[in-house]
């Protein structure tokens, strides 16, 4: 591979907490009832999005509430283990980029201060693309803004949405086992990390 595209939240950085709990509580004050596993099934794509999948009627109104909240559960985020190592050496030698469905402001409120921008040359934001994932959008920008062929380039995530993203865009995908364990939904990965070590196996 000469491009590795990665995605954001559940892949570099944990911010299942920091998004999930303001909005079950959200939700619930609204009087939607929605389990953890629902909740589970929409991380990964954008908020308007996810709450349409939800079956929420007013997503714009629920999002604006939602990420009022998301500012007070900024502590929980972490960077998983292993990652900045992995980062510092694969930039060292390939292309490396992000693609997310965070807009760029999300992007400097969580990953920023991590120090984590420097290992990156590219970035695509939700602003960057007219359809988030699983379209292939992000992935396309990404290595449209590399200058790398799509064969030659694995999307690095940790939803089916990154999957689906990944190969419409023609490329491989990786899956962070760090966050999700291999399962059925992942039969097509290319790649199965169990650790962000294993990025440099590819």
């Amino acid at each position: 591979m000469e491009a590795y595209i990665f995605d954001v939240d559940g892949t570099l950085i944990d911010t299942e907490t920091m998004y999930l709990k303001p909005l079950s509580q959200v939700l619930a004050n609204n009087g939607y009832q929605v389990s953890k596993d629902e909740l589970n099934a929409v991380f990964g794509i954008t908020a308007i999005d996810a709450l349409k999948r939800l079956g929420v009627t007013d997503p714009q109104k629920i999002k604006d509430e939602w990420f009022s909240k998301v500012p007070d559960f900024r502590d929980t985020v972490t960077v998983f283990d292993g990652i900045e190592d992995a980062l510092a050496e694969l930039s060292k030698t390939k292309k490396v980029a992000v693609a997310t469905s965070k807009a760029s402001d999300e992007f400097k409120r969580d990953v920023t201060p991590f120090g984590l921008d420097k290992y990156f040359s590219e970035f695509v934001f939700l602003d960057d693309v007219e359809y988030g994932k699983p379209a292939p959008d992000p992935v396309l920008k990404g290595i449209e803004k590399l200058g790398s062929r799509a064969e030659m380039t694995v999307y690095v995530g940790d939803t089916e949405y990154d999957l689906q993203a990944a190969h419409a865009a023609g490329s491989k995908f990786a899956l962070a086992g760090w966050q999700t364990p291999m399962n059925p939904k992942f039969s097509a990965t290319d790649f199965y990390l169990k650790e962000p070590a294993d990025l440099l196996k590819i």
